[in-house]
């Protein structure tokens, strides 16, 4: 049976953009077609500046929200990163692996190391290496697929190439994975700057629409979104981004076309009220769903010990293998010290 391992950040409040791009194929299509592995990636949070207690905080509510869009623990297997040793201990021979100048050209390290350089902050070391925690967290499990945005393809291609030349130096330890990239009208944009897209790390949050927004705020903050100049509702992405992201949005929602749904509509009003009660709708089961693991919260809990206990079978023994292949002895036996005694 195919292999599939996703991971989502704990960096901030998951966002419209999150479920509709990737949350929700999860629980509806990934979890059933393959063997799924779904990860709270709550160590690569920690590449930059953080707050510890809002880390574990976001770990925690980030974990319950894919339990609340329908990722069944029954049928998929939902782990927090750092409950798993298994990704630090290969990161580490991935590191033997890599090359400095592989990281370096990495177009994410370059873009959040400029940030951090602008606001007078140092860059962390580990900010140029999580491409390689990251390749572990996919490696380690023998994973077949890893379906990513367009901002992460870089990222896998990576990972293959680790792969690969692991297996070519050392010995074929490895499953080569492939990206496969979500379907289209999946890359909701940001609200008020619709030529980037919706992000959970947002600084002001005006132009996200965040999955646990009351459904007024949620309305609010699509009614004030962002159009482009002329009356016409028409679906062109280079030319009207505002109103092409408007309609990618109901599209998704509603399971339509955008350009069937420009047709319908005669008013930038129509269509924003439209969205805005899509979006309320999609977000409802949901919220609900959340409200309820909240008030359980020993269900989650188990859910994530079951899910680091299940992971960890599953990537030790090709973690044991790496360790071996690049000429690691293995740990002695508590058996042998004894007869050794």
């Amino acid at each position: 049976m195919t292999r599939v391992f996703s991971g989502i950040q704990p960096t901030g409040h998951l966002t419209l953009g999150n479920y509709l791009g990737a949350m929700r194929r999860w629980a509806e299509v990934d979890q059933h077609r393959a063997d799924s592995l779904f990860c709270v990636v709550d160590l690569h949070a920690l590449t930059v500046d953080h707050d510890p207690a809002r880390v574990r905080r976001l770990s925690r509510q980030t974990a319950t929200l894919l339990l609340a869009a329908g990722l069944d623990p029954e049928v998929c297997t939902v782990f927090l990163q750092s409950h798993v040793d298994e990704h630090t201990r290969l990161s580490y021979l991935l590191e033997c692996v890599a090359t400095d100048g592989e990281m370096r050209r990495m177009i994410q390290y370059k873009e959040k190391a400029a940030k951090e350089r602008e606001r007078g902050g140092s860059v962390r070391l580990s900010l140029l290496t999580y491409p390689v925690l990251m390749a572990a967290d996919i490696l380690a499990y023998g994973t077949d697929e890893v379906p990513v945005g367009e901002d992460q393809a870089q990222h896998v291609e990576l990972t293959r190439d680790l792969a690969v030349r692991f297996n070519q130096r050392y010995g074929h330890t490895f499953t080569v994975p492939r990206t496969t990239l979500p379907p289209v009208a999946a890359r909701v944009m940001n609200l008020q700057d619709p030529t980037r897209k919706m992000g959970k790390s947002d600084d002001s949050g005006v132009g996200v629409v965040y999955l646990l927004d009351e459904p007024d705020v949620v309305r609010k903050k699509v009614l004030r979104a962002v159009t482009d100049s002329g009356r016409e509702v028409v679906y062109d992405r280079a030319e009207r981004p505002g109103l092409a992201n408007l309609l990618d949005i109901l599209a998704a929602c509603t399971g339509g076309n955008p350009e069937s749904l420009a047709d319908v509509h005669d008013s930038y009003g129509s269509l924003k009220k439209d969205t805005a009660e899509a979006v309320v709708e999609v977000l409802r089961p949901l919220q609900a769903r959340h409200r309820e693991l909240c008030a359980d919260p020993s269900y989650v809990e188990g859910v994530l010990r079951d899910g680091a206990e299940k992971a960890r079978a599953l990537a030790r023994p090709t973690v044991d293998t790496a360790y071996r292949a690049i000429g690691l002895l293995p740990p002695v036996a508590e058996t042998s010290l004894s007869a050794a005694r």
